[in-house]
């Protein structure tokens, strides 16, 4: 029923960083791709975030064709029905619950009946996610890491109803892009925010209560437990708002052991949200 074979055109809904970096995968693997947002300009935004990155990589020779070529199948749209005939769909828009509710709901009244749905969300119930549809079997969680074109891993997540053939699915999907998987049952944050959020904050509160400057915090992660980047550092990356999201949705369900550090919360009530605003625990050009 659900078979490799069968998916040739992916849609992608949301054109941020995740969708955009998703869109472009999945045209470098082949696949013919529909990406959608709500405002042109967050289309146009995320083909030209499609056309930076291939550039990049030709440059660095890690692209087996032209960027012209990945590019011209990637389509951009603001209409969701363009999505109609896509044989997956994944989800990549912010992580509110009712919102992902929301395009599921219609994801599901759109596409045919044998499309398999996935949501990349990272720290929410794939479970609530596919009780928006009348196919919750066909649902499943993908998580991909950021930046998408560089980072190796997915996170395949299963919800309470999630078919075992769209896992194995997934699975091989994922592979197909050439990353690798891992799998987590549907509990909050699954295998990885569930473990990194405590550590990007403790990283914050070791800052903050001056056990060490900035750079040693990183650098002792860094140097001390071979990670290519420390609590600090990666916070910026990944954009302070969005850890603050993430620990605050594990701090309501898995409680204090998750509450957001002070200082991440002085730092997006700010506005400073890391690298994508120019300035967060570092200053950025």
């Amino acid at each position: 029923m659900y078979e490799l074979s069968d998916v040739r055109t992916v849609g992608v809904v949301g054109a941020g960083t995740m969708g955009h970096g998703i869109a472009q995968v999945a045209a470098t693997a082949g696949y013919d791709v529909v990406m959608r947002d709500v405002e042109p300009e967050y289309v146009d935004r995320g083909l030209e975030g499609i056309d930076s990155s291939l550039e990049r990589l030709a440059g660095k020779g890690t692209l087996d064709e032209e960027p012209l070529a990945i590019r011209g199948r990637v389509e951009g749209t603001t209409d969701l029905a363009a999505l109609a005939d896509a044989d997956l769909v994944v989800e990549a828009v912010i992580e509110d619950l009712e919102v992902k509710r929301d395009v599921f709901a219609d994801l599901d009244r759109i596409t045919d009946d044998d499309a398999l749905l996935a949501t990349n969300t990272s720290t929410l119930s794939i479970t609530s996610v596919a009780s928006a549809t009348d196919r919750a079997d066909a649902v499943v969680g993908l998580h991909f890491m950021n930046p998408v074109p560089v980072m190796e891993g997915v996170e395949v997540v299963v919800g309470e109803r999630t078919d075992d053939a769209v896992v194995d699915l997934a699975h091989a999907f994922a592979a197909d892009l050439g990353k690798e998987t891992w799998q987590s049952d549907d509990k909050p944050g699954f295998v990885t925010n569930r473990i990194l959020m405590p550590w990007i904050n403790e990283g914050v509160r070791a800052y903050d209560e001056d056990v060490a400057t900035r750079d040693d915090v990183d650098r002792g992660m860094r140097l001390g437990t071979n990670v290519p980047m420390g609590p600090l550092e990666l916070a910026d990356h990944i954009g302070l708002d969005v850890v603050l999201d993430a620990s605050e949705t594990l701090h309501e369900e898995l409680g204090d052991r998750y509450k957001p550090a002070y200082l991440l919360k002085r730092k997006v009530a700010a506005g400073d949200l890391g690298k994508k605003t120019g300035e967060g625990f570092y200053a950025y050009e």
